[in-house]
């Protein structure tokens, strides 16, 4: 099951609502145990300091993460479909009518990429992986009976081809799969705890008021990676422009139901 941090709209309420809890907590125990002095105060000054220094740092550290995960997806995206659309090229290399077979099949699957990269629902990503692995394996099929019927070296790249057809496909998957360890935002969320109580404590006579601002900031810097870091369920998603466009040039529509044939 899908934890907090794939649904960043969810946690960006969570995250307000558990950091402004401590910093109230915080205010709580300032006016309830009002006796600390100048160089108590002084003290505490560089420890909040020090703590949102360094949840700055961890926040920052970790945008930078699921920047560099959301580019890679981009980045797999355009060779999948570069794979694809060279294969279909290469398919010329086979007989006519082993060629036409692959062709069909490679327009099939062409569709079922793109629906890779718009499908939120989990049985319907667990059915389309099911006929995605049946398309793999027909065109692997269709690819070997032509090489061992009439071997040449020419047909050989059209094999080479469609390995790189099957390894993108693997490589998207990995990426999509690989998101910010849940260790990171565990430990993400008790500094920023822990700086929000200590904001709170320390406001003493600023008012209720900015109490929230804290909150707020931080819960939208949550928001922010987590969008950028969920490739399902965020505002920010890869779109698949590349197979679309390969797509478009071989008439299939984005949104081709597979077959079952």
């Amino acid at each position: 099951m899908e934890n907090l941090t794939h649904y960043p709209l969810r946690l960006f309420v969570v995250s307000f609502m558990a950091l402004s809890v401590v910093a109230v907590a915080g205010l709580w125990l300032r006016r309830r145990y009002p006796t600390a002095d100048d160089e108590q105060n002084e003290h505490l000054g560089v420890v909040l300091a020090a703590t949102l220094t360094l949840l700055g740092l961890i926040i920052g550290f970790s945008f930078s993460m699921a920047a560099n995960r959301y580019d890679q997806r981009k980045n797999f995206e355009e060779a999948e479909a570069n794979a694809i659309g060279t294969e279909i090229l290469r398919a010329d290399f086979l007989p006519t009518a082993d060629a036409a077979n692959v062709r069909k099949l490679l327009a099939e699957y062409t569709g079922l990429r793109i629906r890779f990269y718009v499908i939120k629902d989990d049985n319907q990503r667990k059915q389309l992986a099911e006929r995605t692995a049946q398309l793999q394996a027909a065109l692997w099929s269709a690819v070997r009976k032509s090489e061992a019927a009439q071997p040449t070296p020419v047909e050989a790249l059209a094999i080479a081809g469609m390995n790189d057809v099957i390894n993108s496909q693997g490589y998207t998957q990995a990426a999509f799969w690989n998101r910010i360890p849940t260790a990171a935002w565990f430990f993400m969320a008790i500094i920023a705890l822990c700086s929000n109580a200590l904001m709170g404590y320390r406001s003493g006579k600023a008012g209720p008021g900015l109490l929230f601002v804290l909150p707020l900031i931080v819960s939208f810097a949550f928001l922010l990676i987590a969008d950028i870091d969920a490739p399902r369920h965020g505002l920010i998603e890869v779109r698949p422009q590349n197979l679309e466009s390969l797509a478009s040039s071989l008439g299939v529509s984005s949104t081709l139901k597979p077959s079952h044939e």
